[in-house]
């Protein structure tokens, strides 16, 4: 069964889906028709979103199993993993769309000349730019609130196409009524959105990365959760906190020193106070490991 999180990602993402299908289709019409190559440029993007849509349904589901035999931590770094392929293949559409338009311009000043798009290609990158970014602040709203890191990558995937296609409404209205020498702008334009897609992968990539090399949790973070456990009644002090992130959950690990005098049953009670405030505040899938010492 689905966890109620599940769901919602599910339906969300399921959403995302068919919008993408409906704008690839769209936009590789509209870019043939239209003589825009940007247009076309663009359709592959989305076509990239549809993908990792995809990929988001199939890893979201997985990282929600509970831990198993071969699993001890559940399986929330695979979620972690499709960010990564997200971000991956966000940034290999940045480098196409960004090396395919560097071409165009060198062409187009070396005195080639660039067709001139159809008024079709315009209202398509219209279109795209309206429902890609309603589709971005949605998304990006329920991933937060959901706490899931896929969803919200694949959310930046949705706002990187509006901006892609924001370059492309720009290039198609300027090579269509400024003349002939101003259809260069098209291409110019789809290479800097492209450096913009470029940025936003590098930004969901990075805290994948640190998150699969076993980075330890924010400082802020860390000060958080040393506070909550000194000032739990029964702990005399705390050392060796290891952090660190498994999906959308976090683990704690800590040494906590207690009246050495007291009954393993009282210091029991006092760790346990330690957990359900650490769960309390981080969430209830929080791993918490404590080893208790006499101060």
């Amino acid at each position: 069964m689905l966890s109620s999180r599940e769901k919602q990602i599910f339906r969300l993402t399921i959403t995302g889906s068919v919008v993408n299908l409906l704008l690839v289709i769209i936009k590789f019409i509209g870019g043939v028709i239209g003589r825009s190559s940007a247009m076309i440029a663009d359709a592959v993007h989305s076509l990239s979103d549809f993908l990792t849509d995809v990929i988001v349904l199939i890893f979201v589901r997985i990282s929600g199993k509970p831990q198993d035999e071969g699993h001890d931590y559940g399986h929330g770094k695979y979620e972690t993993l499709a960010s990564l392929i997200i971000g991956v293949a966000l940034l290999l559409v940045g480098i196409d769309l960004c090396v395919e338009n560097a071409i165009l311009t060198t062409d187009a000043l070396n005195g080639k000349v660039l067709p001139r798009p159809r008024m079709i290609a315009l209202i398509v990158a219209a279109i795209s730019i309206l429902s890609k970014e309603g589709l971005y602040r949605y998304t990006v709203l329920k991933g937060k609130s959901l706490n899931s890191t896929a969803l919200i990558a694949n959310a930046w995937h949705h706002r990187s196409d509006a901006l892609s296609s924001i370059g492309t409404l720009i290039g198609i209205a300027g090579a269509m009524f400024l003349g002939e020498k101003w259809r260069i702008l098209d291409p110019i334009a789809a290479v800097v959105v492209s450096a913009l897609i470029i940025s936003v992968a590098l930004r969901i990539i990075k805290p994948c990365i640190d998150e699969l090399l076993e980075r330890s949790l924010p400082q802020t973070t860390e000060s958080d959760i040393t506070e909550l456990m000194l000032t739990t009644p029964g702990v005399c002090g705390m050392h060796r906190l290891r952090t660190r992130r498994i999906g959308s959950n976090i683990a704690i690990e800590a040494h906590l020193k207690m009246d050495g005098s007291q009954s393993l049953h009282d210091a029991h009670l006092i760790a346990s106070e330690v957990e359900r405030r650490l769960r309390e505040k981080f969430g209830p899938e929080t791993h918490v490991g404590l080893h208790m010492e006499p101060a």
